[in-house]
């Protein structure tokens, strides 16, 4: 069925480090396990682990978070696609993951992102997560070399 689906892998043709699409492999459950739970828990998370105030806005703020959550499934799936069985898209969604970490963390940390001072736990993994997301790209990026082989 699934042959039917998704054209045949292209991982024949990625030259670059396994190390980095194991990586992506990574990234993809830590993009959809969140996203599972910005979508299926009640207050979306936004209360629970974020921590808001749900008393103003808070059916919005909900909202918010499944559109989000959403959004991380579908975006999860894809990396999950090209980490396992089209590798030669490693570099290109490593690219995409590192804008996007880029953007949220300019937004957490530019002023914009805690008005009030909170910051919820994803500010601080993406201080941590964006380097190691440009180290992978940078890893998918250059060939393997024959004495590394499978690494």
């Amino acid at each position: 069925m699934i042959d039917l689906l998704l054209p045949p892998s292209t991982n024949a043709a990625y030259r670059g480090s396994l190390l980095a699409a194991h990586f992506l492999t990574l990234l993809a459950v830590g993009t959809i396990v969140p996203g599972c739970i910005h979508s299926f828990l009640p207050d979306g998370g936004a209360g629970s682990i974020a921590g808001l105030d749900l008393g103003t806005c808070g059916r919005v703020i909900v909202a918010l978070f499944a559109w989000a959550g959403a959004t991380q499934i579908v975006f999860g799936v894809v990396m999950l696609l090209a980490s396992r069985r089209y590798r030669s898209f490693v570099p290109g969604v490593l690219s995409l993951v590192a804008f996007e970490r880029g953007l949220h963390a300019f937004h957490a940390w530019s002023g914009s992102g805690a008005a009030d001072g909170h910051r919820p736990p994803e500010h601080y993994a993406v201080l941590i997560g964006l380097p190691l997301v440009v180290g992978a790209l940078v890893l998918s990026l250059r060939p393997r070399s024959p004495e590394l082989g499978r690494i």
